[in-house]
Parts: C-alpha cells; structure tokens; sequence
C-alpha cells in the first residue's frame, strides 16, 4: 500500500507540473530541478524547448527575502545547482556530439531544433570558437545545439571547455544573482514575474543583437570588393614604318 501510495503522489506531482513553467518546475523540485533542467537543456537535445533564461532568473528571485511565500530557495544551493548543471551538461553534449558526429544532428525531426543548428553552425564560422561558445549560451535552442555540434565539427577539446566554463558561468551565475538582486531591492516584485521573466528573455538576446549590428557595420564600412575589369588594354599603334 506505501508503494502504491508513493507512486501515485509521484504521478500527481508529475501531472501537475508544467516543464515550460519555471515557477512550476521550482515549485516541484527546488534547487535539484535547476539543476536537472541545465544539464537537459544544454546537453541534451530533446531539451531544448526548456525555460533556461527564465529558469535561472526566477530561481534568483525566489532567494531574495520575503520572496516567493511557500516557494523559497536557498541562494548557494541554487548557484551550485545551476553552474553544476550547465557545465555538466554542455561537456556531456560536447562528447555526445564527438561521438555521435553530424549524423546525429540530421536525425532530428524539429524545424526549431534545425534552425538552431544553422545558426549554431552560422556563429562558430563568424565569431570563431571562442566567442561562439560564450555567445550560444545567451540564445535559446543555439545553447542546446551548440555543444554537440561543436563536437561533430572536432572544436579542439580543450578549446570547448575552457569557453564552455567561462560561458557558463556568466551566464548562470549573472542571470541567478540579477533575478536576487531584483527580488532584493523591489517589493512586492513576484507580482509582476511574467513580465519581468519576458523582459530578461529580451535583455539575454542583446549580446547577438550587437554582434550582428557590429558585424554588419563593419562590412558596410569596408565596401564591397573591387572587381577585376576584363577590358583589354589600349595597345599603342606600332610605328609607321
């Protein structure tokens, strides 16, 4: 009876989370599920229609004092689980995708999840390995796709790591401190989370909004090439003789 009843709490719970819901997620799970939802969204690829970016942000927010009511979290055991998870997981997508090769990316059905790996691919040959890795993790689905293709396009092992790391923890543990520096500072600041939680989704897009803007300056600043002219020289008239 104790296992029957066991299962079917965990079925309920189960059933009444919603995955795309942060709030949701955090309220079932706490700190575990950041951590769950990190390594699946940035090392696996049927994670990546979780709520990353919004994810952090809440977990932060739900640190600060007098935030959250039934639903408070313990700041050193959010940023643990967070840079855990994110690190973890984007090395486990990075050998996924050694291993796997560009086959596996090819076998996804998602039309999201192709973009992304256009995009992710798109990234890696303009802004080079480094920057691409810590610019992925700011886009939602390019973070997803981004590890294991850089494995498949053989980024040196060594390269993806060190970047991987540096990528991830400015952005898990900036979004987690922005969200208790929020609920630290603003009363009453739970009331308003979706449209906070939408604006850090716009604010997290801003760094491949400058690039592109960048990019796209600088190759109107150099003009387009000069084409060689196929017209053949004016040969001087030989002497009379």
């Amino acid at each position: 009876m104790a296992v029957m009843a066991a299962a079917l709490h965990a079925s309920t719970v189960t059933e009444a989370v919603n995955v795309l819901d942060a709030g949701s997620l955090l309220a079932a799970f706490g700190a575990l599920g950041v951590a769950v939802v990190l390594f699946a969204e940035t090392g696996l690829l049927v994670g990546f229609f979780l709520p990353g970016d919004s994810l952090l942000f809440t977990a932060g927010l739900l640190c600060a004092p007098g935030v959250g009511g039934a639903v408070h979290l313990a700041l050193p055991q959010v940023l643990t689980a967070a840079v855990v998870g994110t690190l973890i997981g984007s090395q486990t997508g990075y050998w996924i995708g050694r291993r796997g090769g560009r086959a596996l990316l090819s076998r996804g059905r998602s039309r999201k999840l192709q973009e992304g790996a256009a995009r992710a691919e798109e990234y890696l040959a303009r802004y080079g390995h480094a920057k691409a890795i810590v610019l992925a993790r700011f886009v939602p689905i390019v973070r997803t796709v981004l590890n294991p293709l850089a494995g498949a396009l053989n980024v040196p092992a060594r390269t993806f790591a060190l970047w991987q790391v540096v990528g991830g923890l400015i952005w898990a543990i900036g979004l987690t401190l922005a969200g208790y520096a929020l609920g630290s500072s603003v009363p009453n600041v739970d009331r308003y989370l979706l449209p906070v939680v939408a604006l850090v989704v716009l604010v997290s897009l801003s760094p491949i909004a400058v690039e592109v803007l960048r990019s796209r300056k600088q190759r109107g600043a150099d003009g387009p090439a000069a084409e060689p002219t196929d017209a053949p020289d004016h040969a001087t008239a030989p002497p009379a003789p």
